[in-house]
């Protein structure tokens, strides 16, 4: 079994804000891809002034094609002197450095110049281990020094959550450090197995900016 067929578009009008689950990419059993937009979310995002994706015009048409080769623009290029690095920061398998839908789902396909993320919907499979984000961090503005790299988080099923039935708190040690960011908080609601979080890096100055953690069966 594959660790995700869908990857979900998110949207947001900036760090610190709420997310939009605006679309979804998704891996058809025949290899093809396609990608849809969800009507409901995408009304309440133009409230906060959403506009569509530059190459995805119409939010009533579903896309096919090569909808993967046009996300996959915003993946590092292979060419790249520090490419390297990237693939060793999001711990990226050797073996699918040439699977666009593998990089984009596991690198979350982030850019400097606009506010989409692309969260891959995991599924617990034997030896799955991807990086996330944690969400919720801004506002809590814990001290540089709260969390180190190397620390083990732990976590709970945000069960009066109103806003999200999926939402997973972690914690150090008592301290509550911020949530799993939407889509990548299912797999540990899905998963008969207690799932391992590692604190990856940091970004801090003065207070913490993000969190990277690695997730691990």
């Amino acid at each position: 079994m594959q660790e995700f067929d869908k990857i979900f578009l998110s949207w947001r009008t900036g760090q610190g804000k709420a997310r939009h689950i605006v679309g979804v990419l998704e891996k058809k059993p025949s290899g093809s891809y396609t990608f849809t937009y969800d009507s409901k979310v995408v009304e309440e995002a133009k409230k906060d002034g959403f506009i569509a994706y530059t190459e995805f015009a119409d939010f009533n048409q579903t896309y096919n094609g090569s909808v993967l080769d046009i996300f996959a623009q915003r993946l590092t290029k292979s060419e790249r002197s520090d490419v390297k690095n990237f693939y060793d920061f999001w711990e990226i398998e050797p073996t699918h450095i040439q699977d666009k839908f593998y990089l984009l789902g596991h690198t979350q396909g982030l850019l400097p110049t606009d506010n989409f993320e692309f969260l891959a919907e995991y599924r617990p499979v034997e030896g799955l281990h991807f990086l996330t984000d944690l969400a919720h961090i801004t506002e809590r503005k814990h001290k540089s020094g709260t969390v180190f790299v190397g620390d083990t988080l732990r976590y709970e099923h945000d069960k009066e959550n109103v806003h999200d039935s999926y939402a997973v708190k972690v914690f150090k040690e008592n301290v509550e450090i911020g949530f799993i960011k939407k889509i990548h908080s299912r797999v540990f609601l899905s998963s008969d197995k207690q799932l391992k979080l590692a604190v990856k890096a940091v970004d801090q100055n003065g207070s913490i900016k993000r969190i990277f953690v690695k997730v691990s069966i």
